[in-house]
């Protein structure tokens, strides 16, 4: 990866590759060298032996330097296989996917969940476009949906189903009835 650090901040200019032995490495170091020279106008870059291995090192500290922080979220790991051996990838919509797994996990309000997918999976999906998915959903992708659900379950069922009952709510009601003084 070529990148140019400017005010203490470091930009991907391109990127070359990633190298697994010694001679990719060696290869992809002259694509960068030859980008470099071809793209920058540098025209020589040059470090020996010693002093490629102490700004290996100083690479390697800057870049965990600025790592802030690594997410890694298993049922999100699972749940991402599971939505597209269903097939519903084929609907091609990202939210439909976060909103879908974000619901298995933690089934709460839409408020909720626009929250749960920004704390758990550094999602940005506001709740104006959870709003504005629901309607396209109803209006432009309810018949994919359904009929990607039937051809699933009937592969799992072995193209056989009697009947199929399932419940898609998750309303919670809670009341607290004051006395009044008689």
């Amino acid at each position: 990866m070529v990148v140019d650090k400017h005010g203490g901040k470091f930009k991907e200019l391109h990127t070359v590759g990633i190298g697994y032995d010694e001679s990719e490495i060696e290869r992809l170091c002259l694509q960068g060298q030859k980008w470099i020279k071809s793209h920058l106008g540098i025209m020589e870059i040059d470090f020996d032996e010693a002093d490629q291995k102490e700004l290996e090192r100083k690479n390697a500290e800057a870049v965990l330097d600025n790592i802030d922080g690594i997410l890694l979220n298993g049922a999100k790991l699972i749940l991402d296989k599971v939505f597209d051996s269903v097939g519903f990838n084929r609907v091609g919509d990202d939210v439909l996917r976060h909103l879908v797994i974000a619901r298995l996990c933690e089934p709460m309000s839409k408020m909720a969940t626009a929250d749960y997918l920004k704390t758990h999976f550094e999602e940005d999906v506001n709740l104006s476009k959870i709003y504005r998915y629901m309607d396209k959903l109803y209006n432009a992708q309810q018949e994919v949906v359904q009929r990607i659900s039937v051809e699933h379950t009937f592969s799992v069922l072995g193209g056989r189903v009697e009947m199929l009952f399932y419940d898609v709510t998750s309303l919670y009601f809670e009341s607290f009835r004051g006395c009044s003084g008689a």
